[in-house]
């Protein structure tokens, strides 16, 4: 049976931190479900020769470019379904996600055209290794396919958030998890009479995954009866002026991932400039702060949908001291499992990789991104606070600002100076300091209030 809760509930659960707590734990555990995959996926890789290793970050990363599409569109979407749901508007709500989930799949046939014939030019342009270039290329040409099934997961994941059914993320990234590693564990080194399949398994692996989320998502909906209350199949037109709406919003957030993911994406260009086992442990530090991350990314995806629900809800008063109670638990969260990330920092490093060279390198760059992390605790509830604002321009101003003075310092301090690699995850600082400070005088200017979407 579907129980919803009721608007004055969440009234009274705005000043709770528990109730914050409540709302972000399924959002946690559906994000650190799949990167308990991704970490397997690495160690895996890095079990199987470091060149393994290295394209899984690098063609990783592009292909999350092209993934961050879908989460812009889904944020953004998310943006008006959350208001819709403050507004009580559920044949609206209906309308949106069924706009959503038709704009979702044709720009995931865009996105899948876009990086077949992207990756061997980016890749042969920025790469200086052929074996880098070869295994990259290669790897994409299979991972792409899994697109279409991510960006329609993302959809329907921003509709649960909004209507505070985040639980049922957790079933379809628990799904997505046992296939992925098991698949990951069947075809990258060729168990059970499958063949060695190298990087290429993982990608196979990976696409099977959210073939198989996306399944579990659709099946949610359907089964707790959700098409009865939000009728998706009664509206499954193209609604024109909806689309207009929905994009409106969501543009300005995909064209701001895409600076963001791309921004990390000439990081690791960079990097690979620099060698090859910097290029490893790089990926090694991505993967393990992926992990470390999820619990921020889980409250900064509560800080957005909160916000705009309780403006929905007429409630603008209330949005800085929630925001300030989110932030609080997110520093509370960073500062907890850094520290342990600190004391046993060998140990994480080396399930990777037993190769002293690269744990070397790797192990000073970890101490500077745990610093980082703590000031990305709260820059990022900030952000996406602004987010849930409805003002996505102005995030998209934001995004373009922090990348620019990250990039400047990549491009000086890697590419130029030729530093170590412990300097060039030092840029770390300088994109989410950035950011902390630009979200911070903004939301306290008030600007953003009387923004309707």
């Amino acid at each position: 049976m579907l129980i919803l809760l009721p608007i004055s509930i969440f009234v009274k659960a705005v000043i709770s931190n528990k109730y914050i707590i409540r709302l972000a734990l399924p959002i946690l555990f559906a994000q650190i479900i799949p990167q308990i995959s991704f970490v397997a996926n690495s160690i895996f890789l890095g079990k199987f020769g470091e060149l393994e290793l290295r394209v899984n970050g690098v063609a990783g990363i592009f292909y999350l470019t092209f993934a961050m599409v879908g989460y812009g569109l889904s944020n953004g979407m998310q943006i008006m379904f959350s208001r819709r749901a403050g507004e009580g508007d559920s044949r609206g709500l209906a309308a949106s996600l069924s706009t959503g989930l038709l704009l979702s799949f044709l720009c995931s046939m865009g996105m899948m055209m876009l990086c077949l014939w992207l990756a061997p030019i980016i890749f042969s342009f920025s790469l200086h290794d052929q074996q880098n270039i070869s295994s990259s290329v290669n790897f994409l040409y299979i991972r792409v396919w899994g697109l279409p099934f991510l960006m329609l997961t993302q959809l329907l994941n921003g509709f649960f958030i909004s209507i505070q059914q985040s639980r049922f993320l957790v079933y379809g990234s628990l799904a997505a998890t046992v296939v992925n590693i098991l698949f990951d564990y069947l075809l990258i080194f060729g168990h059970a009479g499958f063949p060695i399949m190298g990087i290429v398994g993982a990608a196979v692996a990976s696409i099977l995954a959210e073939l198989v989320q996306c399944l579990v998502m659709f099946s949610v909906f359907f089964f707790n009866r959700f098409h009865h209350t939000y009728p998706i199949h009664k509206q499954m037109s193209f609604d024109v002026a909806l689309s207009k709406n929905s994009l409106k919003v969501a543009s300005p957030l995909i064209i701001q991932y895409l600076f963001s993911i791309g921004g990390w994406q000439i990081f690791f260009f960079y990097v690979e400039h620099l060698g090859n086992r910097e290029l490893a442990a790089s990926q090694i530090i991505r993967s393990m702060f992926g992990f470390i991350w999820v619990g921020i990314w889980a409250f900064s995806a509560v800080s957005n949908n909160m916000v705009s629900n309780i403006i929905g809800q007429g409630k603008s008063n209330q949005v800085m001291n929630l925001v300030k109670k989110i932030a609080t638990l997110s520093f509370v969260y960073a500062f907890s499992i850094c520290l342990l990330v600190f004391i046993f920092s060998e140990s994480f490093i080396g399930i990777y990789r037993n190769d002293s060279a690269i744990i070397a390198l790797a192990k000073p760059a970890m101490f500077l991104v745990l610093g980082s992390t703590i000031i990305m605790s709260a820059s990022t509830v900030l952000f996406n606070a602004v987010v849930g604002t409805g003002n996505t321009i102005m995030n998209l101003t934001m995004e373009i600002t922090a990348i620019f003075l990250y990039l400047l310092y990549c491009y000086f301090v890697i590419e130029k100076m030729k530093l170590s690699l412990t300097w060039a995850w030092g840029s770390e600082y300088v994109y989410w300091i950035s950011l902390l400070v630009i979200s911070f005088f903004y939301l306290r200017s008030k600007k953003w209030k009387g923004k309707e979407v």
